[in-house]
């Protein structure tokens, strides 16, 4: 038991943490200059726009099972002066971002109208003045136009808009219908508590320290520049009660555990890997689930699937910043729009140690080895280099985690089983219907897609057949099937809610029925779940 100070308290399980850029939940494509400029003008400026001039449709739209998830603000046709409000003091604050955003279209459009196949030197005289210098221009293979940032100089630009970062917090006590992160706004609300600092801020790491270790509230008041009117709130956020002891698992086998969605910690002799970290708040509830209470107090590897926002969720990230020792992520494909750097958005985010790798690089540790895998499809078919998935082996047993990979292309998996062979345990993603590219990459196109195309590039997960030729290729004897979206503490990150009838839930249950009846463990994960490999035996918790 630990001895407090009378300035001493831990910081409350439930304290619920939101980045915000402009005021909205920041994902991570409010990260990167370029992205996060084209989605503050075409997304967020736009459904503000939308909403001041006819909050009502908004309000039926949100109402509207067949429209969750569109851009609609989920505030019941109210507080449309304080949306107003945000609308105009954001573009005021952004002006510079604005004309960003717009020569980035310009660019795109010159490249289509004036680049057909000649020498592109001359068109550098006709890129927009405040892109000048950071843009290379180019032609693919197939003599089509494109560009590409040099992104380490944008960070260092003022298009980088870091003075756009805060920090909302505030106290979660039930699986809240929190709005979509992607259509609504975060405006402010009784008992919240705003600082206004850049995410990189190192205060963050001692606040966030302090959910273990008992810290100085009066510290970190100052170091976050709390202001007078919030500091009774803040304060109330804090407690002398101690923290649970976290139990890990030191043994030479591996103890997994799911923490719902695609988050799942691997330990083993005194290694801990956390995929894909989402994590819910600890409150009272009547679904059982690991909570941040439940990691170990050093993490050596976090492993990030793909940049989408149900698999880098930058409110969990910042928590655990403390703790990371190494974070792995692809690599992308360098300066292209549609795939920033995940290494550069960390790294100038505060986080120290990033690798960037890419397909069947290995990193190795005492009595095992992480293996980055080909991850195929999911991302409408556009091209993005920043997605693996990973092969973990300890001692003699094997987990494939492949996150949404989609078994598009059932050859790359032949190919994938010559060099690494029968696996023991797959987690395997089935949101097998997706969203169109409209969804997340909108902004990012310099004219909206063609309703025919949108529809068809879905971003999905394996369906029945796809999954099953994974499973009965690497022999699998474990199939866990996850990042489904069904825990209800994630709804305001998907934007998603299925029902038993859905066309991805009945896939789903189908494989995992047949796996069943061809003698392998399987479920379709829900919750929490912890899986033992002891003595070559599977032992399921």
């Amino acid at each position: 038991m630990q001895t407090l100070n009378e300035d001493q308290f831990y910081l409350k399980q439930n304290i619920q943490v939101e980045p915000l850029v402009n005021g909205w939940y920041a994902w991570f494509h409010l990260i990167p200059p370029a992205t996060s400029a084209l989605n503050f003008l075409e997304r967020h400026v736009a459904i503000m726009e939308s909403y001041v001039d006819a909050p009502l449709l908004h309000a039926a739209a949100v109402c509207n099972p067949a429209m969750r998830g569109g851009p609609f603000i989920d505030l019941k046709g109210k507080r449309v002066d304080e949306v107003s409000c945000l609308l105009e003091d954001s573009t005021e604050k952004n002006q510079h971002i604005i004309e960003f955003a717009r020569a980035i279209r310009e660019l795109q459009h010159l490249l289509i109208n004036k680049a057909k196949g000649q020498s592109l030197e001359s068109l550098y005289q006709e890129v927009p003045e405040i892109l000048r210098g950071y843009v290379e221009l180019a032609y693919d293979l197939f003599n089509n136009p494109t560009f590409r940032f040099f992104e380490s100089l944008l960070y260092k630009s003022p298009y980088y808009a870091i003075a756009s970062q805060s920090v909302r917090l505030s106290e979660i006590v039930k699986d809240a219908d929190r709005p979509f992160i992607l259509s609504t706004p975060r405006l402010n609300e009784k008992g919240n508590v705003n600082l206004t600092i850049p995410f990189k801020t190192a205060a963050l790491d001692d606040l966030f320290r302090m959910k273990k270790t008992a810290g100085s509230v009066d510290r970190l008041v100052k170091e976050l520049e709390v202001g007078a009117e919030e500091e009774k709130i803040f304060r109330a956020f804090f407690t002398k009660e101690e923290p649970a002891i976290y139990e890990g698992y030191n043994g030479k086998d591996m103890r997994i555990r799911y923490f719902g969605h695609a988050c799942i910690l691997i330990e083993s002799n005194g290694v801990s890997i956390l995929m894909d970290p989402v994590l819910s708040y600890t409150y009272e509830s009547d679904i059982s689930r690991y909570t941040y209470e439940d990691l170990p107090d050093t993490i050596d590897y976090v492993l990030i699937s793909h940049s989408h926002q149900d698999h880098i969720l930058l409110e969990t990230m910042l928590q655990l910043r403390h703790k990371v020792k190494n974070i792995i992520v692809g690599s992308n494909i360098d300066g292209a729009l549609q795939d920033p750097s995940l290494k550069l958005a960390f790294q100038n985010m505060g986080f120290k140690q990033v690798i960037e790798l890419r397909e069947f690089d290995e990193i190795t540790f005492p009595g095992g080895s992480i293996t980055t895998l080909p991850f195929l499809g999911e991302h409408h078919d556009l091209l993005i280099h920043s997605k693996l998935g990973y092969l973990i082996k300890i001692q003699d047993r094997t987990v494939l985690s492949i996150a949404d990979s989609c078994n598009i292309e059932p050859k790359l998996y032949e190919r994938v089983y010559e060099l690494i062979g029968d696996v023991d345990v797959l987690f395997l993603g089935m949101e097998c219907e997706g969203s169109p590219p409209s969804w997340v990459y909108g902004p990012l196109f310099p004219a909206p897609i063609q309703r025919e195309f949108d529809q068809t590039r879905r971003g999905r997960g394996c369906d029945f057949n796809e999954g099953m030729d994974i499973i009965r290729r690497f022999n699998c004897t474990e199939v866990f099937v996850y990042a489904m979206g069904l825990e209800p503490w994630l709804r305001y990150i998907l934007g998603l809610q299925f029902s038993e009838e859905s066309h991805p839930m009945m896939q789903a249950r189908k494989l995992v029925s047949v796996c069943q009846s061809e003698g392998r463990n399987a479920e379709l994960l829900f919750g929490e779940k912890e899986i033992c490999k002891l003595n070559n035996a599977p032992e399921t918790v």
